[in-house]
């Protein structure tokens, strides 16, 4: 069955066949618009106001992914099941929550010129909100792995593995930069939940982090299709980086004039060192990631959903160095936060572009594991022999 331009596409069609994968057009956008207004840089005319202008497109498709993403699970609830069962497009259920952080992080910046300091309790729901489905789905997707999936091969593993992760780090990187806003016990909590979520990700994104590279030893680079795999390694290490970093700092504000206040000093300075040694190893994964994407480049690389992995990996990675110049005032966190950031910059129009070519030409709609002929799930043994 030839594929059919989404303007000539059904609306039942196109949900049918919408993935979670979309929702890394959020996190690319989301942590493009945050990056920017954190520069502290001009780089572009009208920097400002292209960045709200980000932050509302961010929202406009973030509204239409979960419509989609809520329309197919209620129209077509046998194809969600093997979604779950389904060993990589599972792992994308996490780029739902990490979709979610960016716009929360711009409510708490954008939102009191728009509509007070209400803007602060907003952002606190969502965040709630945000905590529930990133610790669900990084319990249920791992849980999944464990009973219901294949993974006997090791050849067949690949970065996603972090995805369901990484999200309760990314959410504890909200709640760094919305305790500030806050005092007393809400404060405190606000601290104290984002140093749990933290440690719900980092240690087992470190663990995964070490079998990756046990993988890509034995059985080299992944196939070009899962290419861009390799930038996602940069997640857990630039989020976890930055978590500790603006946690340290809340910490100091949350626990001033209380019984903890040392606590907080020692807090400041643990956020420092730890997120500066996981800066440093995530620029090892840089690095890597450079060489085996040119690699790639020379050999012809395919676009697909996961080129969005160019993006908000570089993004929290950019991030965490900008942070680094903030505390430390070394020039050189500077000028390499500003070349990381432009090289965003660059990936994120380039994966845009050919983003909404795809969504209009249609061949991005093609959930795996659907048949073309009769849109209903396929057996599970032909789920295997496409992985």
């Amino acid at each position: 069955m030839s594929i059919k331009p989404l303007r000539n596409r059904e609306i039942r069609e196109v949900i049918r066949h919408f993935t979670p994968n979309w929702f890394t057009l959020n996190m690319g956008t989301g942590i493009a618009f945050l990056t920017l207004h954190n520069l502290n840089v001009r780089l572009i005319p009208a920097q400002t106001l292209i960045v709200k202008v980000l932050w509302f497109t961010d929202i406009f498709f973030f509204l239409l992914f979960s419509f989609l993403f809520i329309a197919r699970a209620i129209l077509f609830p046998g194809i969600m099941k093997l979604l779950l069962k389904h060993p990589v497009q599972s792992m994308f259920l996490g780029a739902i929550p990490m979709a979610l952080v960016p716009i929360i992080n711009g409510i708490i910046i954008f939102g009191p010129s728009l509509v007070g300091n209400e803007a602060f309790h907003i952002a606190l729901i969502l965040w709630c909100i945000d905590i529930f489905f990133a610790v669900s789905v990084g319990w249920l997707v791992p849980y999944f792995m464990f009973t219901v999936q294949k993974h006997d091969k090791l050849e067949n593993m690949t970065a996603v593995w972090l995805l369901p992760i990484v999200a309760s780090e990314v959410a504890a990187s909200a709640g760094g930069m919305l305790a500030p806003h806050f005092s007393g016990i809400t404060a405190q909590a606000i601290v104290i939940i984002s140093y749990v979520l933290w440690a719900f990700s980092v240690p087992l994104a470190l663990s995964i982090l070490v079998i990756l590279f046990l993988r890509l030893v034995l059985h080299k680079l992944p196939p070009r299709a899962m290419a861009v795999t390799s930038w996602l390694t940069l997640g857990p290490l630039g989020t976890g980086s930055l978590d500790l970093l603006l946690l340290g700092n809340a910490s100091k504000v949350a626990f001033t004039e209380t019984s903890f206040v040392h606590v907080a000093d020692f807090l400041f300075s643990f956020g420092f060192i730890t997120g500066l040694l996981l800066w440093g190893y995530g620029l090892w994964w840089y690095v890597m990631a450079w060489l085996i994407t040119i690699k790639f480049f020379k050999e012809g690389l395919p676009f697909n959903m996961g080129w969005w992995g160019f993006t908000f990996p570089v993004g929290v990675f950019t991030a965490a160095t900008l942070q680094l110049w903030h505390i430390t005032g070394f020039e050189a966190f500077r000028i390499l936060g500003i070349l990381f950031c432009i090289q965003l910059m660059i990936f994120w129009v380039l994966v845009f572009v050919k983003t909404l070519k795809g969504m209009w030409s249609g061949y991005l709609f093609q959930a795996p594991c659907l048949s073309e002929e009769t849109g209903l799930p396929k057996p599970i043994e032909d789920c295997k022999k496409e992985k």
